[in-house]
């Protein structure tokens, strides 16, 4: 389906200025943040290979079971312990490699959404539960105005492994976007949100225009029942999870809890009615 024409926001005379918000994994990128993030920390000696694997399959079980609030909960608890003692620095470098594997994974049809949103006077947001040292590399990088990801605490440089401020997931996500809104003079109603999933009803039903990614089963739903705009580009959310979880079993040297077949992604040539790459293409970073 092709966005609705974005249109200018008319911020003045004291006009209600709006923001649009963009979930990462499965909406602005196809696959899993989180399992290029836990490749490069292996990589660099910060995850050892038992924690990599546990990774591996809880993020693939949380991705084709669904969520749920112990889900969520031991998710969070995984990402904050595995952070405790870690330098800042550590993580920081990891920026390149991370990128590297998430920036061929950015779908051309979000960044031109995101694009035409600024152009129309609002600023653009990734809005995750992937940490937030990665949402704002990304969104540096994709020239976004920011990035809200799960803080962790940190201590003399070192990240403690508690968290510092709500965690960027379900109603988490509502909690951010209406903190910054609130700090940069955004109206709700006139701010847009764009996610894949139905733990981001609460992110989607805060603002006054909720748009529908590649939806799940129940987001589908739910923008039916809603009459929200719903977009969709490919179908390869599961089929990446699952090989994701097969290159980590190779990186771990087929350790036999990983032994899960690689499906055959093949490249997807555009067809005749697919947009084609952002017109305004990559940014110069400044």
């Amino acid at each position: 389906m092709t966005p609705t024409p974005i249109e200018a926001d008319v911020t003045g005379g004291g006009a209600a200025r709006g923001a649009a918000f963009f979930d990462l994994d499965r909406t602005l990128m196809a696959g899993s943040s989180a399992f290029e993030f836990a490749r490069a920390s292996y990589r660099a000696g910060i995850l050892t290979r038992r924690q990599l694997a546990a990774g591996a399959w809880a993020n693939v079980k949380f991705r084709l079971n669904g969520s749920t609030d112990a889900g969520t909960d031991a998710v969070r608890e995984q990402i904050f312990t595995l952070m405790r003692d870690v330098p800042v620095r550590d993580i920081l470098r990891l920026g390149p490699e991370v990128l590297a594997g998430v920036l061929p994974r950015v779908y051309p049809q979000m960044l031109r959404v995101a694009y035409d949103h600024q152009d129309a006077g609002r600023p653009v947001y990734i809005v995750t539960a992937a940490a937030h040292e990665l949402a704002e590399v990304l969104a540096h990088v994709l020239t976004f105005d920011g990035g809200l990801g799960a803080r962790s605490e940190i201590r003399d440089g070192v990240y403690t492994g508690r968290p510092d401020g709500p965690f960027t997931y379900r109603e988490g996500k509502a909690q951010a976007i209406r903190e910054l809104a609130a700090r940069e003079g955004f109206a709700l109603s006139e701010c847009w949100a764009y996610s894949d999933s139905e733990s981001d009803l609460p992110m989607l039903r805060t603002v006054g225009h909720p748009v529908a990614v590649n939806p799940d089963a129940e987001l589908t739903r739910v923008a039916r029942a809603e009459r929200w705009e719903t977009l969709r580009f490919e179908r390869l959310g599961r089929r990446l999870a699952l090989a994701g979880t097969a290159v980590l079993a190779v990186a771990l040297g087929g350790a036999g809890s990983l032994m899960v077949r690689k499906p055959r992604l093949e490249p997807r040539l555009p067809s005749k009615n697919s947009p084609e790459a952002p017109s305004r293409g990559w940014r110069k970073m400044t």
